[in-house]
């Protein structure tokens, strides 16, 4: 079954388009990446997102219309990935959308949003659309994030030790194939890059339509500020147990004004400097009491090299590596996950490990919007998978988006 899978993280700067042939062999659902392409959001569109987003106000009209532009901006994508990927013979799509709301309150998560209307993938692609995967995960009382656990934990099952993967994107999150008492956990530990683009845009007068430091440039030439880092770190979310999840309902330029509040006019090239090494920190902070012996990155952050060398430096002797080596593309690996998790929505099948977003059962996500001819959905199978092989990358098409 060839599925694309959409997303566009919480830096909500370009749409990721992955494209798999995933089939069932025995207990293990076999993926062959068939390739990325990667677009941009074009500057009006991004301009108008971070505008509405969480802590601005933003209308119910602005809302439409983002829902509207951003589905639009999503079925373009598809349809480029079906035909350079697929060769216009793509099965399924499965569609993340923009996530403009993490409603979390004292521990819990009441409701979550994810815009990017499916019927406009649908109409343009004339294939079944499966999205909103993270609202049936609330519902059952989950934290409707780290989505991908799942996924992570088919694919690390059978390494040797306690294997993490970490995701780099606006938010880090982390999951460990052995939470300590068998089960495997997972959950958000912070900011990765959020706070970093925060710093970049408020340097740019706050109206850069795309700000973040460029492979750490920025982080390179900047000193690390104690009394600034101590105060981030008093964060209280890090102290929180886990599942957990947040956002940039929390992290975002109003926050860290008000941390940078009082310590004068500090340079960019160190406020970028102590963020990128709360992130390096935080991480490290939130995998030390697994025991964790490898810790495998994907995800933007890992083309940031200052990041990955302070966080080799504050994990010690833990290995980290990025998810490239071990086959799965690690710009991709989220794109993909959700091609993973379209494939199991289709097959009737569950999408989530309960002791890792905190739900009360496991859940089949999603919704189905059917595509042109109608809805044909996949035989049941007799089992669920319970492990991800990855096979060799047939096809890679590179970045064309900014």
């Amino acid at each position: 079954m060839r599925v694309i899978g959409l997303m566009s993280g919480t830096s909500h700067d370009a749409i990721d388009a992955a494209a798999a042939d995933l089939t069932l062999d025995g207990d293990a659902l076999v993926l062959t990446p068939l390739g990325l392409i990667s677009s941009g959001y074009d500057d009006d569109l991004r301009a108008a997102l971070a505008g509405a987003l969480p802590p601005a106000g933003t209308t119910l009209a602005a809302v439409c219309r983002l829902d509207t532009r951003i589905g639009q901006a999503f079925a373009d994508a598809a349809v480029r990935a079906d035909r350079e990927l697929c060769g216009g013979r793509a099965d399924l799509i499965a569609s993340h959308g923009q996530t403009v709301y993490h409603w979390a309150e004292d521990g819990r998560v009441h409701g979550t949003l994810q815009i990017g209307e499916p019927a406009w993938i649908a109409e343009a692609t004339g294939r079944a659309v499966v999205s909103g995967f993270r609202t049936r995960d609330v519902a059952a009382g989950g934290q409707g994030a780290p989505l991908v656990s799942l996924v992570d934990v088919m694919w690390l099952r059978g390494r040797p030790g306690v294997p993490v993967a970490l995701n780099l994107g606006g938010i880090a999150n982390i999951t460990v194939a052995d939470g300590g008492s068998g089960e495997p956990l997972a959950f958000d530990t912070g900011p990765a890059n959020a706070l970093i683009d925060a710093a970049v845009t408020e340097s740019a007068g706050g109206g850069a339509a795309y700000s973040m430091d460029v492979d750490g440039a920025l982080a390179a030439r900047g000193r690390v500020h104690g009394p600034l880092l101590r105060r981030l770190l008093d964060e209280p979310y890090y102290a929180k147990p886990a599942p957990k999840t947040t956002g940039k309902e929390l992290f975002h330029l109003p926050y860290l004004r008000a941390a940078l509040a009082g310590f004068g006019s500090l340079p960019t090239e160190d406020v970028v400097a102590t963020l990128t090494r709360l992130t390096a920190r935080t991480v490290a902070d939130a995998i030390r009491p697994f025991g964790a012996t490898e810790v495998i990155a994907s995800g933007g952050g890992t083309r940031n090299p200052v990041l990955m060398a302070l966080l080799r430096q504050e994990l010690g002797g833990v290995p980290l590596r990025t998810s490239d080596e071990l086959g799965l593309p690690s710009a991709a690996k989220e794109a993909y996950a959700f091609a993973v998790l379209g494939w199991l929505t289709a097959h009737g099948l569950p999408g989530t490990v309960p002791s890792c977003t905190g739900a009360r059962r496991p859940s089949v996500l999603g919704s189905v919007t059917p595509g042109g001819p109608g809805l044909r959905l996949p035989e049941p199978v007799a089992a669920a998978p319970t492990r991800l092989t990855v096979c060799a990358t047939v096809n890679t098409v590179p970045f064309t988006g900014r």
